[in-house]
């Protein structure tokens, strides 16, 4: 197993277990700002992809129109950390907007759930209130909160930071 294929494996194990990341954009100052999203990822061979389901707000839009990429970090309680540094794309393609929809409606718990509950998504996936981040991770890295008290492993991958499209 290749040194991507093992961390990727951890990263989505551990992520899917944690659900909630705190996502960071940055502005066209430079400045970050974070909120907490639910990536569901998805590991085909030796490609990793996030799939975020989301409300494109004029933040949102503006911050990956200018700087597209994102840092994604997960944590748990018992200081299990995982995070990935992406490239990310904001997407409206309704085949996009459909499959993001069903495969959260589909995964199972806990990062599986109805869209449908969010009421702004109440028009479905083709709302004009319903978008999708497409994350591709460069770099990745997975920290078990053992590795505190001597146990478990750091697991770091990375394909160095992608050039702005």
């Amino acid at each position: 197993m290749s040194a991507f294929e093992e961390t990727a494996a951890a990263f989505v194990e551990m992520a899917h277990r944690i659900v909630w990341a705190s996502v960071a954009t940055v502005d066209a100052a430079g400045r970050p700002r974070g909120r907490v999203l639910h990536p569901y990822w998805q590991l085909e061979g030796t490609t990793l992809t996030g799939w975020i389901a989301t409300g494109p707000t004029p933040l949102k839009r503006a911050h990956l129109r200018r700087h597209p990429f994102v840092s994604v970090t997960y944590w748990h309680p018992d200081h299990d950390t995982c995070t990935a540094e992406c490239a990310a794309e904001l997407l409206y393609d309704d085949d996009v907007r459909r499959r993001t929809w069903d495969l959260f409606a589909q995964a199972p718990a806990p990062v599986g759930y109805d869209p449908a509950i969010i009421p702004v998504w109440a028009g479905g996936p083709l709302s004009d209130a319903f978008a999708v981040i497409r994350l591709v991770p460069w770099r990745l890295r997975v920290q078990p909160g053992s590795l505190m008290a001597g146990g478990g492993e750091l697991l770091v991958w990375s394909d160095g930071p992608p050039d702005a499209p």
